[in-house]
């Protein structure tokens, strides 16, 4: 039962900055071990033609089109590969409006940490790193931040986005407080994952089945943390979204 406290959204994926490091430092090799794929309608590049100098301002802080393309060009790359899987072609003006929403929650949740005096060590930001570049696949740290280098962004700005995802995994622990899950929450969860499992046919491979509850209890404490996470982040965003002042030029 994979979990990620990355992928927090509400309404648009926000967590951009681990998002498109992960994209980043793995995807390179696919391509080319794969002629068809690069060859498919769907691998089309992305269309970026009329974006605007300033793509949105929240709070009288603008979000640049530099910002913006570095944002949607790795969203593209995702989106570029299920709709390899799924046959559905991509829809890149409703790409460019999640990713502009998702650039405006991020402003508005690092302001929010910062507003909080949330921050990270240069060491935390250090292990951090390592393991994306060891989730990327990468041979090594250097491997990593040389494939990210070669991408258009320099160690400097690895390390800033980075320490931006450390904030807001601080800042949506901090808003979904410290509270331990109860034992009946977390059979809840694995009720869930089981019976999921069983309407998509089950696991055709022994494998691949759900181990029982008293084996996963680890990975449902993680799960149900990301779920509580996520519905306090929401919540949170809707509020300061309500305050804030903000315009989107696209």
């Amino acid at each position: 039962m994979p979990t990620s406290v990355k992928t927090f959204a509400a309404g648009a994926a926000v967590a951009f900055s681990l998002v498109f490091l992960a994209a980043c430092g793995g995807g390179s090799d696919d391509a080319k071990a794969d002629p068809q794929a690069s060859a498919t309608p769907a691998a089309a590049k992305p269309d970026l033609k009329g974006i605007p100098a300033v793509v949105a301002v929240v709070d009288q802080q603008e979000i640049t089109k530099d910002e913006f393309v570095t944002a949607y060009e790795s969203r593209f790359q995702q989106a570029t590969a299920e709709a390899q899987t799924s046959g559905q072609p991509v829809d890149q003006d409703a790409l460019k409006k999640q990713t502009a929403e998702g650039l405006v929650s991020n402003r508005l949740l690092l302001a929010e940490a910062d507003r909080r005096k949330l921050t990270a060590s240069d060491a935390d930001v250090d292990k951090a790193l390592a393991g994306y570049a060891q989730q990327s696949g990468a041979a090594s740290q250097d491997a990593y931040l040389k494939t990210l280098a070669d991408q258009g962004l320099d160690e400097a700005e690895v390390r800033t986005e980075v320490l931006s995802q450390l904030k807001l995994d601080q800042l949506l622990a901090d808003e979904a407080g410290d509270k331990k899950p109860t034992k009946a929450e977390l059979q809840a969860i694995y009720d869930e994952a089981v019976a999921a499992q069983a309407k998509s046919g089950g696991a055709t491979d022994p494998t691949q089945a759900i181990p029982p509850f008293e084996e996963v209890q680890d990975e449902l404490k993680k799960q149900a943390k990301s779920t509580k996470e996520s519905a306090a982040g929401e919540k949170l965003l809707a509020a300061l979204r309500k305050k804030a002042t903000v315009t989107v030029n696209l």
